[in-house]
């Protein structure tokens, strides 16, 4: 990392420095290893298949890559709602985010170090949980219900 990158590079996390590690590369990384994954995972595959074209996937990688970077790196590079498209999709329940995290678990502590693969899956259980939140609420379930489904679970 140059010494200007650097310089501006003094974001906390969680009360700690943003490891230096953590940068695009790995996002990529992350991004495009999670999302193998999926698209052959039995549970998840035909869903998100079901809803991406196979054209649309470059596309999608990359957003997804924009929003790790503005999650994680504060980029600001993502722009969209994602709640709506997930809302949209039928059927989407616990076991559907509970895979979900269990496959991105896999990634990040595949590809990161334990400090980056923790920030990751922070900002993962709290995205699955929200979403569940939402896409409850949307179908008039009672939220008070939907426990988080933590880490130490899958």
């Amino acid at each position: 990392m140059s010494d200007q990158a650097q310089a501006t590079r003094t974001m906390l996390v969680n009360g700690a420095l943003l490891p230096e590690e953590l940068d695009e590369a790995m996002i990529h990384d992350v991004v495009h290893g999670f999302y193998d994954l999926i698209r052959k995972d039995a549970l998840l595959g035909p869903v998100f298949n079901g809803v991406i074209a196979p054209d649309h996937w470059p596309a999608h990688l990359a957003k997804m890559c924009d929003f790790w970077s503005s999650t994680l790196l504060r980029t600001g590079r993502f722009e969209g709602r994602p709640l709506p498209k997930h809302l949209a999709i039928p059927g989407i329940g616990e076991e559907h985010f509970r895979r979900w995290l269990t496959l991105f678990r896999a990634t990040v502590t595949r590809l990161c170090p334990p400090d980056i693969a923790a920030l990751f899956m922070d900002r993962a259980v709290r995205i699955a949980h929200s979403f569940r939140l939402a896409i409850a609420f949307n179908r008039g379930e009672n939220t008070l219900e939907i426990r988080p489904i933590l880490e130490d679970s899958l």
